[in-house]
């Protein structure tokens, strides 16, 4: 058999339908055969000498949306035309109005029912993503835009309650729980004086993390934005932030 000269277009055209696929279909139905059946001329053992799982190509895709992600953050960092406040809101308001995102995390959310998972997705939430937002807090700082104290402090509160205590995944709620919950955190953020959190951005949590509720992704459906590992907990993927 010839060898595949290149080996990244296969694994870009693969991606490409899975993502295609995880978004028309959902990813527990979606199955390796019709991965195949969408590139029609790959066999089972070409895609398997790439990725080794439906599993393995999730984690692929998570991980490419985290570098586009930070892509977009260092996009907004360099902005000139608006303050620490003003970046704070636009990098919340990128990540719930990206629909591929939204999916792809909540794609990745049963993952987070397994112990181990959970527990470096913690580790993440609580120690690296935190570094995410705090340089945007300390230009707020820095202009005046955000006159707060506890700059540390408040991107933890964004990492930890954000990825973990919005979920419906780990804490069911219906809509107006969850929105209670949402105008807490932003209650929270402005007794630190971080306030981040407008109406606008309220509504947007409320409506980005309502489908978290189920296992399941919902074709046409938005959901939270997230940083799920299904492979290496020692990289953390999702999250084009929050």
């Amino acid at each position: 058999m010839a060898r595949n000269a290149h080996p990244e277009i296969t694994e870009r055209r693969i991606l490409k339908a899975a993502r295609d696929l995880f978004m028309e279909k959902g990813y527990e139905k979606t199955s390796i055969q019709d991965i195949i059946d969408r590139l029609g001329d790959l066999s089972k053992g070409a895609i398997y000498h790439h990725f080794k799982s439906k599993e393995a190509i999730l984690d692929r895709l998570t991980s490419d949306d985290w570098d586009y992600a930070q892509g977009e953050s260092t996009r907004i960092a360099d902005r000139d035309d608006l303050n620490g406040l003003e970046k704070l809101r636009a990098l919340f308001k990128l990540a719930m109005g990206d629909r591929e995102h939204n999916q792809l995390t909540r794609a990745a959310t049963p993952f987070l029912d397994d112990p181990k998972t959970l527990d470096a997705n913690l580790r993440f939430w609580a120690n690296e993503l935190p570094k995410h937002w705090l340089p945007f807090i300390e230009e707020g700082m820095a202009d005046g835009s955000i006159p707060t104290t506890y700059p540390r402090e408040a991107a933890q509160l964004v990492s930890l309650l954000g990825n973990y205590w919005l979920l419906p995944h780990f804490y069911p709620a219906d809509r107006a729980e969850l929105r209670h919950r949402v105008e807490c955190l932003a209650a929270m953020l402005d007794a630190i004086s971080v306030p981040v959190f407008d109406r606008e951005l309220i509504d947007m949590c409320v409506d980005f993390y309502m489908p978290f509720g189920g296992d399941e992704i919902t074709p046409g459906t938005t959901a939270a934005a997230s940083n799920i590992p299904t492979q290496d907990a020692s990289q953390p993927t999702s999250e084009r932030s929050n």
